[in-house]
């Protein structure tokens, strides 16, 4: 089983995650452990679709192929990322305050869903790339389920100390970097 590709999925989905959890706790917005579920949920079916979607490319064509494929998908999207401005644009991840709708400073579960649609964007992208791969959808959802939920929690739980991190400044260019690694890493096993 592929399990390095599957924990770095995890790890490179959700790297936008921890940047949100730490511009909400920076806020004093907090996000209750339903709403952190829900925003999971919403990423583990998107990355379910997409799994089955870039699976169903190995119908098609021969698995080696569509292993290729689906290495080569991630590279791209990788670098996608880190040459587009389009998820730095998204409003919901430019200005997370824009999503919490009644000015309350909690994100309630109302409110979770568009931002976990926002925050899927990498899942979509990178589960049809692992699905082409043949690697397990089930997996890769779990990992992703859980990165999600450990990323936006502490980086609510520790916004306020680490409102200047390195990660939080650069979430999406390690998020293309990693998804990049994975499809090279993807291509040579």
């Amino acid at each position: 089983m592929h399990w390095v590709t599957i924990l770095l999925m995890g790890v490179a989905a959700n790297l936008d995650n921890l940047g949100i959890g730490l511009a909400y706790g920076v806020k004093q917005t907090k996000i209750p452990m339903i709403s952190n579920i829900t925003i999971a949920f919403v990423a583990m079916v998107i990355t379910y679709i997409a799994v089955i979607a870039g699976s169903e490319v190995t119908r098609y064509i021969s698995p080696h192929s569509a292993s290729l494929i689906g290495s080569f998908l991630l590279c791209g999207i990788g670098l996608w990322t880190l040459l587009s401005t389009k998820f730095k644009n998204q409003e919901s991840l430019k200005n997370p305050e824009t999503m919490d709708r009644d000015m309350n400073r909690i994100i309630s579960v109302r409110e979770s869903v568009p931002l976990g649609l926002a925050l899927s964007a990498n899942c979509l992208a990178g589960g049809i790339g692992i699905g082409a791969n043949g690697i397990s959808a089930i997996w890769t959802v779990i990992s992703i389920g859980l990165f999600s939920l450990i990323t936006i929690g502490v980086g609510n739980h520790f916004g306020s100390l680490l409102t200047n991190s390195f990660i939080s400044k650069y979430s999406t260019v390690l998020s293309g970097l990693l998804l990049i690694c994975i499809g090279i890493f993807e291509m040579f096993i």
